[in-house]
């Protein structure tokens, strides 16, 4: 193996602001083992509890406060969307880890699957939601006023009716 170096100039600056000029030597492969133990593997899944109670706040504030969701399906009381999105979370997160794409080494394809999964429950929910509420009346619309068109005279008079 050869002695593979390379000269440097070093600018140095001493106390009585002289400037000096140093030549130092700088051996390539211990600089590549140095580069070897700085490098680090970088993987992204699973999260840290942190960002799952990221994941979880945002949730919360989707499902209980005005958004796109809310105005087609409803929002959910606060006390409720705290239920619902740490059930939704926790859900997600055992999917995406139990998923085939869960061996990736980056995590990013996980990651992915935990995002849709995410989505796909939150939807789920609102929508469930949102079919139950109107299968179920509220007791002002269990009393209804219909106009019965077989009224005496040929004139129409409103009828009370329950449900």
């Amino acid at each position: 193996m050869t002695d593979q170096t390379e000269e440097q100039t070093t600018v140095v600056a001493g106390e009585d602001s002289d400037i000096a000029v140093q030549p130092a030597k700088l051996d390539l492969e211990e600089t590549t083992k140095k580069m070897e133990k700085m490098s680090m593997s970088f993987s992204i899944w699973p999260p840290s509890q942190r960002t799952r109670d990221a994941v979880i706040k945002r949730l919360i504030e989707t499902l209980s406060d005005k958004s796109v969701l809310s105005d087609r399906y409803g929002r959910v009381p606060t006390d409720e969307a705290d239920d619902v999105a740490r059930r939704i979370e926790e859900e997600a997160f055992n999917a995406a880890s139990a998923s085939p794409v869960a061996a990736d080494e980056e995590g990013l394809e996980t990651l992915q699957c935990y995002s849709k999964e995410i989505s796909k429950r939150m939807l789920d929910t609102v929508k469930s939601r949102s079919a139950s509420s109107a299968a179920s009346p509220t007791p002002d619309e269990k009393v209804g006023v219909t106009t019965d068109p077989a009224a005496e005279g040929g004139e129409s008079s409103t009828v009370e009716t329950q449900s």
